[in-house]
């Protein structure tokens, strides 16, 4: 038969054999999961790897694509700028004769008019 401390030493080595069987499933799918883990990392790495490539490629050309979109502002820019000149430069040239010419030809008419009808009235 098995003494008192035979029986408790009994226990407590069947309770670390328990243990140490529940620690080495614990480890399997811990193992498990990093193995999982570092194969879903290369995946990731070996498709993440083009796809920088790629951005990286479609943001060089975006850059270069504003560079230009840029230039072709500038020359708007300009252009407008010369065309508000020119419009100016028309205004000046040609409004003021025209409303001369206008006030001109509305005092003609005004005075044929008024030789016309010489009581001063004014037709309608």
């Amino acid at each position: 038969m098995l003494t008192a401390g035979e029986l408790a030493g009994l226990i407590v080595a069947m309770g670390w054999a328990i243990l140490v069987c529940f620690l080495a499933m614990v480890l399997v799918k811990l193992a498990r999961l990093l193995r999982e883990t570092t194969k879903l990392v290369s995946d990731l790495n070996d498709r993440v790897v083009p796809l920088l490539e790629d951005m990286s490629m479609t943001v060089n050309e975006a850059n270069r694509q504003l560079v230009t979109v840029e230039a072709i502002t500038r020359d708007v820019k300009q252009v407008s700028g010369h065309a508000a000149k020119l419009s100016a430069v028309t205004q000046t040239i040609f409004t003021g004769p025209l409303i001369r010419v206008s006030a001109l030809s509305h005092g003609v008419r005004r005075a044929i008019e008024a030789r016309r009808n010489p009581r001063g009235g004014r037709r309608r």
